[in-house]
């Protein structure tokens, strides 16, 4: 027994001794192992750079933040698998895992997004063209700005544009809810003051008003002359100057207007438009705006859509044809007055009234439009007088000299007659009053002038200068459906000038 315990004791003292000798021997430290985290934050919309950007990580190292080109860089990360967190007041907070290796750097791009709630209003609209108080500005103008957003998304925004008149109530809307930046604003008056405002708005609903820009149109052209031109198949009104430069349009509809006349007193262009079914005489300003009808009872009847009227000498009435009645108006539409009923079977069709004597010539024609006379009245339609007899071919477009001491009209030299109305060979003539002393303009001086009238073609509705110089007219092929070019020319047939083309009907005031 003895012996069985000394040795369990040396058996133990030899294995303590065993682990103290194990104890002492030398152990290995490794150092410790870091790595750089570097990166940059960027707008999800934009691409610009976030700065002020907070980034922490998890586990824990230190919190930075981004400089102004959104960059962040951190140094002496321990190796190891980190998640990477990004705080921007207004943006959605982002989440990155990333791996921090040794030797090379760890290289991240963080994309944030706008927090709900974070969209800002866009800006105010500026640049604007014609600038702010702009003058002299053409009836047709081309309007521009400039609309930006902060949270740089300007390609989603959408225009509003109202235009006001200066002294009136009404507005018009020039655009609305358009990515354009440029309207076209047209159809404005001369010498007229507009305002104009760009509302702003941005996808999320956010709205802004710019200012109130105003420009200033030019002053009215003075154009002295008038004419219809039909094209696409429309018939309107343009007044122009003597060069075509100041063309401009003064209908604009579906209908025929036609035969315009500027009033003697230069402040009303009176025409003819068969917007009610049949031609009535209107009035309009010299831009075209505030159109008023006249009459009620058509300028219609034999071969009369329109043409059968002319102003008062002083500009305070119309005279007009409607069938075999002709009559006087207040330029207003009050005071219609019957003048005259034409002879049996026939109506009245083209007409003037001169203050010379204060005498009306009209032209009376039967079912045929070759079958024509032009008689002279007084101007409350008594004593009427034969002053040209039916002839053969057609006779048309009575108008007085200024000084009311002769009369023009066309007629047909061929004499041609068919079932259309015509002519192969119209020229213009002028005579006194009695009859005598005729000219035929159109022949040229001697009738061998190397400016007169071409074959083949027809001069019609000719009318006398303002000043009596010369005559205007248009000349027009005598192909039916032909385009006619207005023409002036001298009284004694020299001088024959193309004016205007697609042109016919003129006046010259």
């Amino acid at each position: 027994m003895f012996s069985f315990l000394r040795l369990a004791t040396r058996l133990l003292l030899v294995l303590l001794l065993s682990q103290g000798l194990f104890a002492c021997e030398d152990t290995t430290v490794e150092p410790g192992q870091n790595g750089t985290l570097e990166g940059v934050v960027l707008d999800a919309v934009n691409n610009q750079p976030v700065a002020n950007a907070a980034i922490t990580t998890n586990p824990a190292t230190s919190s930075y933040t981004t400089d102004a080109q959104g960059k962040f860089a951190i140094a002496g990360v321990p190796l190891g698998k980190y998640a990477l967190s990004i705080r921007k007041t207004d943006y959605k907070q982002e989440t990155v895992n990333v791996q921090v290796n040794q030797n090379t750097p760890t290289e991240v791009k963080v994309i944030l997004e706008r927090a709900a709630g974070a969209n800002k209003r866009p800006n105010v609209p500026t640049t604007p063209t014609p600038t702010d108080r702009a003058t002299n500005q053409p009836t047709s103008v081309t309007l521009r700005w400039r609309s930006t957003d902060p949270d740089g998304k300007t390609d989603t925004l959408r225009n509003d544009v109202i235009l006001y008149e200066s002294g009136s109530t009404d507005r018009r809307q020039l655009l609305s809810n358009s990515r354009d930046t440029t309207v076209v604003a047209s159809n404005l008056k001369y010498n007229t003051t507009y305002f104009w405002q760009v509302t702003v708005r941005d996808k999320a609903g956010e709205t802004v008003k710019g200012d109130i820009w105003s420009f200033q149109t030019r002053a009215q052209p003075d154009n002295r002359f008038l004419f219809a031109r039909e094209e696409n198949g429309n018939t309107d009104v343009y007044s122009s100057d003597e060069t075509g430069a100041n063309l401009l349009r003064l209908t604009n509809s579906p209908f025929v207007e036609t035969a315009p006349q500027l009033s003697p007193n230069r402040d009303r262009v009176a025409y003819t438009s068969n917007a009610t079914g049949q031609f009535q005489i209107y009035t309009m300003n010299r831009d075209g705006s505030d159109a008023r009808q006249v009459t009620l009872i058509p300028v219609d009847g034999y071969f009369n859509q329109g043409i059968g009227y002319r102003w008062s000498p002083d500009g305070a009435q119309l005279l007009y044809s409607s069938y075999n009645k002709l009559y006087r108006i207040n330029r207003d539409g009050t005071g219609l007055t019957l003048l005259a009923t034409a002879p049996q079977d026939r109506h009245f069709r083209e007409c003037d009234w001169t203050a010379q004597g204060n005498r009306i010539v009209v032209q009376t024609v039967g079912v045929s439009v070759y079958d024509a006379e032009l008689y002279l009245f007084n101007a409350d339609g008594s004593n009427r007088t034969l002053l040209v007899s039916n002839l053969p071919g057609r006779l048309d477009s009575p108008s007085f000299s200024v000084d009311g001491r002769r009369v023009l009209y066309t007629r047909d030299l061929d004499g041609y007659e068919d079932a259309t109305g015509r002519q192969l060979n119209a020229h213009i003539f002028t005579q006194n009053l009695d009859g005598t002393g005729v000219v035929d303009v159109s022949a040229g001086p001697g009738g061998t002038s190397s400016t007169s009238k071409a074959n083949g073609f027809n001069d019609i509705v000719p009318r006398y200068a303002p000043d009596g110089s010369k005559i205007i007219f248009a000349q027009v092929n005598n192909v039916n459906r032909s385009t006619p070019d207005v023409y002036n020319v001298d009284l004694d047939g020299r001088n024959r000038t193309r004016l205007f083309q697609n042109a016919t009907l003129p006046d010259w005031k």
